[in-house]
């Protein structure tokens, strides 16, 4: 089915001036969706305050089967939110349909954890009173979310959020409204009353964000994406101190050391560094092998990556698709041809990929230094630059020479050396000779600059309570 032809959408085309999605593997128009306005936007945050008392006065396992529902309904249609999600953002389908169940993963999760807000009684201070501490909904919440990920980077904020009785506004990245529109829907269908979770989509993101976190009626931001763009939401934020939830940039390093298994680490990291054409916020960024073995890893690697092949994500066995846009293009092309014009190598690729649009090389660079401008910036494209290192405290010394902390890797055997470097690392999360560390039941998210708070586990619902201290006097 074409993104343009679901039945989840025909409530949202529009025949006049909006929002228009374009196809990035293709230049083709998908759809064109509302331009919410200023005035529009207030007033979904009106109705979600006015909705939120009933909402929240459900019981938890109320609010489960209503979740439960959506989670039933987003994978009923995964197929039709995977077509959506490659349209848009122009992933291979069997990463958004790996995408959707991801997405949907956090809404069973939370179905379940919103059970367990649970309160406690201290011990008193005073014979005649009693201390107890109780779990309450925030307010009302509203989030901005990226392109990268259109659908679990929703549900990931928007599960804890009406488990633990919000309401949230969403408004979804530009690029990538369609999929946001469709979980929407599924949710109204599963029972979600009206008014508690709404999809605002923009051509101004900028002035609907400042809304989104200035309004004083909003109690928490909820924020996926760069840095930059976080710190100006956190000082908008500020003037109503609401509370943050930032995830933010990355600078991954991904480390191989020389008891690793090769292979393993090889396909770990392929996993990390070409999933969704390397634009996503935890891939590898960095590649540091130890140097009696980076000929042979750079070997083995390369092979593999030269295998990989690039390609319209709806064509059946593409592994790369489409960068989002031409200035991720420029970027990525840009960052390449500084370091090879620096002294660095391109063992495979390094150039676009010559079948037009805003499709890249796999790329593998050899023979990179920290010096380079590739080894500080996030790439957010299918290229790893793979640097040589002697020893350990050398290699966790440059892992950590970055303002950003979100995710690392390494591949190591011996038992001494998987505990220093894991507790040395200065990140948020370590996968362990593993690529891929994403699942809802783990805490997600960085430290330094990399952001504030946790997504998922139950630390992702504690996001979205308030804890509130009644002292019981008089008995």
């Amino acid at each position: 089915m074409s993104a343009a032809s679901t039945p989840l959408l025909d409530e949202y085309r529009l025949d006049g001036d909006g929002l228009e999605v374009q196809n990035p593997a293709s230049g083709d128009h998908v759809a064109t969706v509302k331009d919410y306005s200023v005035d529009e936007v207030e007033a979904a945050i009106a109705a979600a305050k006015a909705a939120m008392p009933a909402w929240a006065a459900r019981t938890a396992k109320d609010r489960a089967g209503v979740l439960r529902r959506w989670f039933t309904l987003i994978m009923d249609h995964q197929e039709d939110l995977a077509q959506l999600v490659t349209a848009e953002c122009g992933k291979p389908l069997a990463e958004s349909r790996g995408e959707v169940a991801y997405g949907a993963s956090f809404v069973e999760w939370f179905a379940e954890e919103g059970k367990r807000a649970y309160g406690e009684v201290i011990p008193t201070h005073n014979p005649a009173a009693r201390i107890v501490v109780v779990k309450q909904p925030v307010g009302v919440v509203s989030a901005i979310t990226p392109w990268n990920f259109p659908v679990a980077m929703i549900t990931r904020k928007a599960a804890p959020a009406l488990a633990a009785g919000c309401p949230m506004i969403v408004k979804p990245a530009e690029a990538t409204p369609l999929s946001a529109l469709a979980i929407e829907k599924l949710a109204l269908d599963a029972g979600l009353p009206e008014g508690l979770f709404k999809i605002v989509t923009t051509r101004e993101p900028a002035k609907i964000g400042e809304v989104l976190t200035t309004h004083p009626d909003i109690r928490k931001i909820s924020f996926t994406g760069s840095t930059a763009v976080g710190k100006i939401l956190m000082r908008q934020a500020a003037g109503t101190v609401k509370r943050t939830s930032m995830e933010l940039g990355g600078n991954a390093p991904f480390i191989v050391f020389d008891d690793a298994d090769l292979d393993k680490a090889v396909a770990g990291a392929i996993a990390s560094k070409y999933r969704n054409a390397g634009q996503t916020c935890v891939c590898a960024n960095r590649f540091y092998v130890q140097s009696g073995i980076y000929d042979a890893f750079v070997t083995k690697f390369s092979e593999a990556v030269a295998a990989l092949k690039v390609g319209d994500g709806v064509v059946d066995g593409t592994d790369v698709g489409p960068l989002i846009n031409s200035a991720a293009m420029e970027k990525v092309s840009g960052l390449v041809k500084s370091a090879m014009n620096a002294g660095a190598d391109a063992i495979v690729g390094g150039a676009p990929a010559g079948i037009g649009g805003n499709f890249y090389q796999p790329t593998v660079l050899a023979n990179t230094t920290p010096d380079m401008e590739i080894s500080s910036a996030e790439i957010f494209g299918p290229v790893a630059p793979v640097f040589k290192f002697e020893d350990e405290a050398d290699v966790i010394a440059l892992a950590n020479s970055t303002p950003y902390g979100l995710a690392a890797y390494f591949y190591a055997r011996d038992l001494g050396r998987v505990w220093r470097v894991a507790e040395a690392l200065e990140y948020g999360m370590v996968g362990v000779n593993e690529g891929i560390l994403s699942t809802e039941v783990a805490p997600f998210g960085g430290v330094k600059e990399s952001g504030i708070g946790r997504e998922g586990a139950r630390q992702g619902l504690d996001e979205y309570l308030e804890t509130k201290y009644m002292l019981m006097g008089g008995l």
